[in-house]
C-alpha cells in the first residue's frame, strides 16, 4: 500500500483529531493519551523538532473566556508531553480562542470542527 507523506517543514501544521476535555475544563481526559502519545513518539524520533501547540475553540460563549480556555488546554497538553520526557524548550502553547475557525459555528458538526488543538512545526 502506497501511502504519500508530506515532509515536516517549518509551518506545517497537524490536527490533534482525538484530544479531548470537558466542556469548560482544561483537564485532559484519558481517553486522549492514545493521540498524546503519537505526539511524544514523533518528538522523540525527531529530535531537534520544536512546536508550537495551538488551542481553539467554538464561538459558544464570552471571546475573553474562549481565549483563556483555549490557553489552559494547550498547556495541558504541553505539560503532558513534557512530563514525558520530551525537552519543554522544544514546546510553546499558545491560546486563540475562536479567532481562527476551520468551519462554521453555525451547526454542531462546525463547532466541534472548531474545538481543536493543533501542532504548528517551528
Amino acid at each position: 500500500l502506497d501511502v504519500p507523506l508530506s515532509p515536516l517543514s517549518a509551518g506545517s501544521i497537524i490536527a490533534l483529531r482525538n484530544i479531548f476535555f470537558n466542556t469548560a475544563s482544561y483537564e485532559l481526559l484519558p481517553a486522549s493519551n492514545a493521540e498524546l502519545d503519537k505526539l511524544v513518539k514523533l518528538l522523540t524520533a525527531n529530535p531537534t523538532l520544536r512546536i508550537e501547540l495551538g488551542g481553539h475553540t467554538d464561538n459558544v460563549g464570552a471571546d475573553a473566556a474562549n481565549l483563556t480556555l483555549s490557553d489552559q488546554r494547550a498547556r495541558s497538553v504541553r505539560e503532558f508531553v513534557i512530563s514525558k520526557g520530551i525537552d519543554a524548550t522544544r514546546i510553546t502553547a499558545e491560546g486563540y480562542g475562536e479567532t481562527k475557525p476551520v468551519a462554521t459555528n453555525d451547526t454542531e458538526e462546525g463547532k466541534a470542527q472548531n474545538r481543536r488543538t493543533e501542532v504548528t512545526v517551528l
